[in-house]
């Protein structure tokens, strides 16, 4: 085995020293206190906590079949129209049923123009759809 040329390592060093600055040539340990390992420490402990939620909004629900992340699972969203009970993916319908509770087709054919009858409480009858 090859010995150590210390004069070579030595002028590294200082090459290192000169490009980047003392720091980056000194053992890590010889800044180190007990205020910066409290810091670490407390550090250590936020990240663990960061990746328990992380962890637990990443899990994985079985539903039909399929596994779905828990957090698209959203207990207060209801896709489908009250009136008409069709599922609703578009954009205009989320609108709808948030303002006037129902899908867009069903603001068309009964809320539209008739918003004050619709808002005290008149509904289609299931003959009317």
């Amino acid at each position: 085995m090859k010995e150590k040329d210390w004069n070579h390592i030595a002028k590294i060093e200082k090459a290192i020293v000169k490009k980047y600055g003392r720091e980056a040539v000194q053992n890590p340990k010889s800044s180190w206190d007990e205020e910066k390992e409290k810091d670490y420490i407390q550090q250590l402990k936020e990240l663990f906590v960061k990746e328990e939620a992380y962890d637990e909004q990443s899990e994985k629900v079985e539903i039909n079949g399929f596994l779905v992340p828990k957090k698209l699972l959203t207990k207060g969203t209801n896709k489908n129209c009250p009136v008409c009970g069709k599922f609703s993916l578009k954009s205009n319908d989320d609108v709808c049923i948030i303002k006037y509770d129902c899908c867009h087709k069903c603001f068309i054919n009964y809320v539209e123009n008739r918003e004050k009858r619709w808002k005290s409480g008149w509904r289609p009858e299931i003959g009317d759809k």
